[in-house]
């Protein structure tokens, strides 16, 4: 069975999407921080229907919840 992901917004998500981040989240185990807006290009889907994979501002391996983004056309 197919996992199916979904933004903030409802929107589905599959691998390859761009996305923006809704707030300023702190990354742990750095001292950054992706601020409101960031874009986010090429995520990748996990086996959890609330996170995905990318790769952020010089971050490698980010994983995010997809409660704080939303799908960019």
């Amino acid at each position: 069975m197919d996992i199916v992901v979904k933004d903030a917004n409802g929107a589905h998500l599959s691998d390859g999407d761009s996305v923006q981040v809704t707030k300023d989240l702190k990354v742990k185990g750095t001292s950054k921080t992706l601020k409101r807006g960031t874009a986010i290009k090429n995520i990748r889907l996990t086996q959890n229907k609330d996170e995905i994979e990318c790769n952020a501002e010089g971050i490698k391996g980010l994983v995010l919840k997809t409660c704080f983004l939303k799908k960019i056309n």
